[in-house]
């Protein structure tokens, strides 16, 4: 054999193990990506390089994720093919919509509202996808119209329809420290958040242990069914528990779900294992408020209870009043609602001024309710108002946002 023959064979072997090399790590990539959705294998980092104002997104792809069809997911790629900033697992997006307007004086009227819908996957390059589940009339109050903006995905939002959309925001998100076991509790589309947080740590935490509590009524509003079991089956660090609180006939304990009732905190006394944890609660007001109150008596550090409530009201949960330069313990300023006409006493009874307002009927736009979205920001005639943290939102000069603002003297409000 020659030597140039020798080198031939020597180079052709080279090649074939580079390529079986490339081959199998692809095939690896490939199992992966199919168990665990894309999620950066690093600490998740706040959305760096996140767009000022509205963005325009493209519904690529709308998907159904319950028995029933009451829940759907809609896939969002942005129109000018920027590449996306990365977001905390557990916030959400801002939209404005026009939707239908029942009470316009012509038919076929339109209205503009905002509404803020969590992202319900980690991190994934190029793409976002939130879950809105269709509102209905309250079933005490059928003559009640059903929520707009959700009738509106549900019936209008079609895949190539444009969307404009604010940047992740919200202060609802995972904390990245692998040392504590997470608790995710959820009610109903409250799972949402927390599947975003779920498929963060199973894909960057593989050996963090993780432990979900999904609350639903049964199998038919069921959502991410397969998705959560095939997790369950595949991560032996990842503890599911599905409570059905009116299982159907069809629906078998042991199969469907694993508990019967309500999540509560008797519930995680008796499954969890002992040791701290951090909770993650995403349900209706009322269920959080009990849980949390229940959590705290329990002795479980406020630090590690973190919580957020869908629907029309804030949870509120009794906590020591901070304590602010300059304040009595017990203020009493008086605020001014200047476009409705009336003048009130704030007492610190609420635990923001949107709060105060709507108890006192006095009616104010708003969505996130956590001082992301702007939507309540109001113009401020007189006075200051106090943030116990700075808001997400850029608050226009002379404005306020009322759902994270308390007054730190009299006031006098656009509102």
């Amino acid at each position: 054999m020659t030597a140039a023959l020798l080198l031939l064979w020597i180079v052709t072997a080279l090649l074939l193990q580079v390529a079986a090399a490339l081959a199998i790590s692809a095939w690896r990539r490939g199992r992966t990506a199919a168990n665990v959705p894309a999620a950066p294998l690093q600490a998740p980092q706040p959305a760096l390089g996140a767009w000022p104002g509205w963005r325009k997104f493209r519904v690529m792809r709308r998907e159904f994720e319950d028995a029933a069809r009451t829940q759907c997911s809609f896939y969002l790629e942005p129109v000018d093919g920027v590449a996306l900033p990365p977001f905390l697992p557990g916030q959400f997006l801002t939209f404005t919509l026009r939707v239908a307007d029942a009470h316009a004086a012509q038919p076929g009227g339109e209205r503009a509202v905002t509404r803020c819908y969590s992202l319900s996957e980690p991190p994934h390059l190029g793409r976002y996808r939130v879950t809105i589940k269709r509102v209905a009339a309250p079933q005490d109050r059928p003559d009640a119209p059903p929520g707009a903006s959700s009738s509106h995905f549900h019936d209008q939002v079609r895949e190539g329809d444009v969307l404009e959309v604010k940047a992740p925001a919200g202060r609802f998100f995972l904390d990245p420290d692998p040392n504590a076991p997470v608790v995710l509790i959820a009610g109903g589309i409250g799972i949402t958040p927390l599947l975003s947080m779920l498929g963060w740590c199973l894909g960057a935490q593989p050996g963090r242990d993780v432990h979900l509590y999904y609350g639903v009524r049964n199998s038919d509003v069921h959502a991410f069914r397969a998705q959560l079991e095939q997790w369950a089956r595949q991560h032996p660090r990842f503890h599911l528990h599905v409570v059905y609180s009116r299982p159907g006939a069809d629906d078998v304990q042991g199969r469907d779900y694993q508990h019967a009732g309500h999540v509560d905190a008797a519930l995680l006394r008796r499954t969890l294992p002992h040791g701290r944890h951090t909770f993650y609660a995403c349900g209706p007001a009322p269920l959080m408020e009990d849980l949390v109150a229940a959590l705290t008596a329990w002795g479980v550090p406020q630090h590690d209870i973190h919580h957020e409530a869908f629907g029309p009201a804030s949870v509120r949960v009794a906590r020591p009043e901070p304590a602010m330069p300059g304040r009595d313990a017990t203020p009493a300023f008086e605020v001014r609602f200047d476009t409705s006409g009336r003048t009130l006493e704030w007492n610190a009874r609420d635990e923001s001024l949107l709060d105060f307002a709507e108890r006192h009927g006095v009616s104010v736009a708003s969505g996130c309710r956590s001082g992301g979205c702007g939507t309540c920001e109001t113009r401020l005639l007189a006075g200051s108002v106090h943030y116990a943290t700075p808001p997400d939102h850029d608050v226009a000069p002379g404005h306020c946002l009322l759902c994270v603002g308390t007054p730190a003297s009299h006031l006098a409000l656009a509102a």
